[in-house]
This record gives structure tokens, C-alpha cells and sequence, in this order.
């Protein structure tokens, strides 16, 4: 059997030889049954017997890679595949630049190694536990079935990094690997590890917005690892970053065609007053705004603080690139580059030189920064196509931080550093009020109808692989 092709006789598909190394086949099949079992308490909510139009990866070939049909959940095949080995590829950075890339793990690396596989592995259940709740309000079968295909990769991401954990960690790894099923998002005595990904997410405009921004977050860190040393992890994080692109598109769409249905609305009715808006049932683009500073706040946090010595660990290790490390015009050790990031001075922002190598959660920060810029572009091509004069923007990446050397700083979304009293007579302009939040929620009602939306968002313009937008995304039993 070929690594680009995937094996589905086995009990856990995978493309990585698995029947070959009983005692890894063994213990992964020991684990699964505590998998099926998180699925069904903390997977969505209801949907064991729908029948849904989902994509299963079936080989790792660019070209071919998934096949489509409706499919049970929890009967679909989860499994393990890694892109194929790279012949004679070598490690890119750091002080191990031009070794060759490692097959097992490097004793002395083994303990930051871990700790960046649970991490990655940790928010795929959490996205799945935050989302758990929202196919009981899906504005449409094409969104649900779009919900759920988010969930069953999320499901696949988790087995990508159990099978690191089991494969190369021992007896630790498959402690780690349980551990991984026993957090929860939200959860008082046993969170998630990152904040992100233990707040709600209450309603499907907070869906979207977390697939735009989370999601992309998820694209960088994988980035980031798909140029480590560590060759399985960088092949696996290859192969999981070809689904993590959907997850994205579900996003960016998503918000488009909440916007699309408002502008349509505005140019009806002749009003940008949000409360003749409200009262026709759509959700006015200030409070759009206020979701977007929220979610994309909440995720550049997620990059960690702006000088980290863990960072330069990891880096210099040679276990996590930067985004692209490849294309990168440097000598790929950055001993002596050095890099800005911000403090507060004398009740302003202010740029301080620091060493670039501890400073690489904020380069990989702004990346992202400017990834996400280019889709706020794209949905305000919508606002100014239906002839609008509003523009929605990402707020300064000072704005609402809790970690980092700005998280004590109250700064405008504009990047003024503002008093505790300014801000506190600014929040609800800036960020979702409970006001805003009950009114969104208030919109969310399920709609089943093949072809049918609701209210409050257009269609998309095309439907999944080449189906019309009426297809049964989604079939009830």
C-alpha cells in the first residue's frame, strides 16, 4: 500500500503501516472506545442518526484526496494519515539548520515536544465542545452540514495528534492522550489549556466568526509546525492543514452572506438605523463590528506573549518554524535579528527593539494580522458593492488583550491608550454588550427546508461538490 493511499479494511484507517507495530495498533484501539464515547456525550448535540453529505479523506494526493456521501457520524472513519515522507529532507532552522530531519524524537527535545503536540491537540475536542449546541438553531441544511463537517475533521485532527502521543511518547504519550478526552471547554476543575477555546460560542454569528479567526489561528500554528524538524509532526500537520482550509471557507462565506442578506435589507427599507434593522430581523453591521473585535481579539492571544524565551526554545530546537520559514530571505538562526514589538510608555504605545528569536510569537502574530486583513477586505467589497459607506476593520492588535505585556493596558480599538473610566463608558460600543448577544440569539431558529435560509443570512452562491443549493445536506431519521 502506498503512503498517498488510505487503508479503510482496518478497525482505525490510516495511511501509516499500523497493522505492522501490533502493540501501537493495540493501544490506539484501547483508546478509541474513550474517542466514541466523548463523541456521543460532547460531540453535536442530537445528530446520531442524521444521515449527512460529508467529505472523507481517502488518499493524501492533492489532487483526489476526498470522497463525498452521506454518512452517519459517529460511524464516520476517523483516522491517521500523514503527507508522504520527503526524501532526504532536512531540518531549516535553528541550531540543528542542515541535519537531517529527525524519524524518532531527540531525547533532550522530548519534554517541549509533547508539550506542542498536547497543546494543538487539546483545542481540536474544545472547538468540537464549544460548537456542540449550535445544529439545534443552523439557519439552513447546507450551514448544518457544514457545522458538522468542522466537527468530524476537529474529531480527525485530535487522532492525528494521539497517534504523535502514542507513536513516539510511551507511556506518557498515552497519559496525555486519555487527558485529552477528559478536559473540557468551559469547564471550572478541568479546562481547556488555552483561554480561547474555553469561552461559548452561543450563536452561528459567533460560529463564523470563530471559523474566520480561530481557525486561521489554527492554520498558522500548523504552518509553524509543518516546518519542524520532527518529520511526523511536520507531516501530519501537512496533511491536516488540506481540511483546516474548509474551516476557514466556512467562515469567511459565512460572515459574507450575513452581510450580504443586511446590505440587501439596508437598500430596501432606505435605512442604516439599527433598530428599524433589528426589527426586520437582520443584524446591523455595528454589531457585526463588535463580534469582529471580540473574536479576533480573543484569537491573537492565542499567539501567546510578545516576548517569550519558550518561543526561542522551540525555534532554536528546531521544533516550530515561522509561518513560510522556508521562503524566508534570513539565515534561518536568527542569533542577531532582532524585532519590534509594543509597550505602554508614558500613556502611549510605543516600539521596543527586542531579539527576533523571542519575538517569534509576535512575528507569527503578524502574519495572521495581515491573513486576516485581506478577508475583512473581501467582505467589505460586499458592503461597498451594495453602495454603503460603512467599512468594517480589524482593531489594533493592543486592543482587549489579556496575555502579554499589553494585558494590562486599556487601549481603543483605534490604538489609543485609554483610562479605565474611557473604557468602561466604550465597552458595549466595542465589543458585544448582552444586549447585542440576546438579540442574535434571539434570531437563531432551525430551519430544515431543503433550499430554505433564514432571515437573517443569504445563500450561498454555489452549493458542495457541484451539488445544487436545495441538496439534502442533511437527512433526519
Amino acid at each position: 500500500m502506498s503512503a498517498v493511499s488510505i487503508d479503510y479494511s482496518e478497525r482505525i484507517p490510516n495511511n501509516v503501516d499500523l497493522s505492522s507495530d501490533r502493540t501501537l495498533q493495540r493501544a490506539l484501539e484501547h483508546w478509541q472506545p474513550g474517542f466514541l464515547d466523548w463523541w456521543g456525550d460532547m460531540g453535536p448535540d442530537g445528530s446520531h442518526n442524521f444521515d449527512v453529505y460529508l467529505r472523507t479523506a481517502v488518499s493524501v494526493d492533492p489532487q483526489g484526496w476526498a470522497q463525498f456521501g452521506h454518512v452517519k457520524m459517529p460511524d464516520y472513519r476517523w483516522g491517521i494519515f500523514l503527507n508522504p515522507k520527503e526524501e532526504g529532507r532536512k531540518v531549516n532552522f535553528g541550531e540543528h539548520k542542515g541535519e537531517e530531519a529527525w524519524q524518532e524524537v531527540p531525547g533532550e527535545h522530548r519534554a517541549n515536544l509533547r508539550r506542542i503536540i498536547v497543546t494543538q491537540g487539546d483545542t481540536e475536542p474544545a472547538s468540537v465542545e464549544q460548537q456542540r449546541h449550535l445544529g439545534l438553531t443552523a439557519p439552513s441544511l447546507y450551514d448544518l452540514r457544514n457545522l458538522f463537517q468542522v466537527n468530524v475533521e476537529e474529531g480527525r485532527h485530535l487522532w492525528a495528534m494521539v497517534y504523535l502521543l502514542h507513536r513516539y511518547f510511551g507511556r506518557d504519550g498515552r497519559e496525555e492522550a486519555d487527558a485529552l478526552l477528559e478536559r473540557r471547554s468551559g469547564d471550572q476543575d478541568h479546562p481547556r489549556i488555552l483561554g480561547a477555546f474555553n469561552e461559548k460560542t452561543p450563536d452561528w454569528l459567533s460560529f463564523y466568526m470563530f471559523t474566520y479567526f480561530t481557525d486561521r489561528d489554527g492554520k498558522f500554528q500548523l504552518c509553524a509546525l509543518a516546518e519542524s524538524g520532527f518529520d511526523p509532526l511536520a507531516r501530519t500537520t501537512k496533511f491536516m492543514l488540506t481540511e483546516e482550509a474548509h474551516h476557514m471557507f466556512v467562515g469567511e462565506s459565512g460572515v459574507s452572506r450575513v452581510i450580504q442578506r443586511t446590505v440587501d435589507v439596508m437598500n430596501q427599507l432606505k435605512t442604516d438605523d439599527v433598530a428599524k434593522l433589528r426589527a426586520a430581523g437582520v443584524i446591523d453591521l455595528p454589531t457585526l463590528q463588535r463580534y469582529l473585535n471580540f473574536h479576533f481579539s480573543v484569537t491573537i492571544d492565542l499567539f501567546g506573549a510578545d516576548e517569550s524565551s519558550n518561543a526561542a526554545i522551540f525555534y532554536n530546537s528546531g521544533l516550530k518554524g515561522r509561518f513560510e520559514e522556508t521562503k524566508r530571505d534570513d539565515d534561518h538562526r536568527l542569533q542577531t535579528a532582532s524585532y519590534k514589538v509594543l509597550q505602554e510608555l508614558d500613556g502611549k504605545l510605543a516600539e521596543k527593539e527586542v531579539p527576533m528569536l523571542n519575538a517569534l510569537n509576535e512575528v507569527l502574530r503578524d502574519d495572521y494580522i495581515k491573513d486576516s486583513e485581506s478577508g475583512v477586505g473581501r467582505w467589505n467589497r460586499v458592503i461597498e458593492k451594495a453602495g454603503i459607506p460603512f467599512r468594517l476593520k480589524t482593531p489594533h492588535k493592543a486592543f482587549n488583550r489579556r496575555i502579554g505585556a499589553l494585558s494590562g493596558v486599556r487601549v481603543a480599538p483605534d490604538g489609543r491608550v485609554v483610562s479605565e473610566a474611557e473604557w468602561l463608558a466604550n465597552v458595549n460600543d466595542w465589543l458585544p454588550s448582552a444586549e447585542d448577544r440576546a438579540y442574535v440569539a434571539s434570531l437563531m431558529g432551525r430551519v430544515t427546508e431543503p433550499g430554505k435560509f433564514a432571515n437573517w443570512i443569504a445563500p450561498p452562491v454555489m452549493g458542495i461538490n457541484k451539488q445544487p443549493v436545495n441538496f439534502e445536506y442533511v437527512r433526519f431519521n
